[in-house]
């Protein structure tokens, strides 16, 4: 092959690879954002709670664990990050339970225990169905905690439904513009399926609100949580950790600030 040809060929050859490249990872963009999806069961002996079942308004039936605390005492709905899982939560489980308040937290849909495939308007409808079925068990002061990518659950749910204060630790504006800075190269904005725009919603919570943010956090930026905070309406209080990061940041010191968050909201109850 003579040079001018290879020449001529090679942007043809860089040209597909990155439409093929573009093209795979629209197609594996659900098990990127969902890599906690699948059929591994949740142990039928969990480390905490009681295993519950919800079922959803489109027909998927939801795995969850609940600790109840005392009926004077609000109950924190837990919506973890995307690789998560429900028995990872014992220390906070245990924690609340020291305190007398209880905790729910949800596999989502495809997720271990639970039926379907995750998408982000099943995630968006799981989190109804899970604050509704506290709703409905005679919890009156629900406050919602969302992690990660359990955040967008949080906003959106509180959004809708009468939460007591809402708890977000390391938020982001949205997972779009997290994917932007991630993948500068991609055009994002064309292929994302579950952009969710916690940015849109955040307007419309009104509740009480804690933002919490690892400093070192490199996969949601603090920039991106700081973002969403800025246009919070009020009452609001962000706690930026500054030697945590992403996953370190579920330690001791943050369990406490939570407490702390969810104790204020009863005392100042009327």
């Amino acid at each position: 092959m003579s040079a001018t040809r290879y020449l001529l060929i090679l942007p043809l050859m860089a040209v597909v690879a990155y439409v093929a490249l573009v093209g795979l990872i629209y197609l594996s963009q659900r098990a990127l954002l969902y890599p906690g999806a699948g059929a591994t069961p949740v142990p039928e002996h969990a480390s905490w709670g009681e295993t519950v079942h919800i079922k959803t308004p489109d027909g998927e039936m939801l795995q969850g664990l609940h600790s109840q605390g005392d009926s004077d005492k609000p109950c924190v709905l837990l919506f973890f990050g995307n690789g998560d899982r429900l028995d990872n939560y014992a220390f906070l489980a245990q924690a609340l339970t020291t305190r007398r308040i209880g905790l729910l937290a949800i596999s989502y849909r495809g997720h271990p225990g639970s039926t379907g495939s995750p998408s982000e308007q099943g995630l968006l409808t799981d989190g109804i169905a899970a604050f509704d079925w506290l709703s409905a068990h005679g919890e009156s002061e629900i406050i919602v905690l969302g992690r990660s990518l359990g955040t967008g659950v949080a906003v959106n749910t509180a959004a809708k439904r009468p939460a007591a204060g809402v708890i977000l630790v390391s938020p982001y504006l949205s997972v779009l513009s997290v994917a932007q800075t991630h993948y500068p190269f991609l055009p994002v904005e064309v292929l994302l399926k579950d952009p969710f725009r916690s940015d849109l919603n955040i307007g419309k919570v009104r509740q009480p609100k804690l933002f919490l943010h690892g400093r070192l956090d490199d996969s949601i930026p603090l920039s991106s949580g700081q973002a969403l905070y800025r246009i919070a309406p009020e009452p609001k209080q962000m706690l930026i950790y500054d030697g945590a990061g992403h996953n370190d940041i579920l330690n001791d010191r943050m369990v406490g600030d939570v407490i702390r968050f969810v104790e204020a909201l009863q005392g100042n109850r009327p």
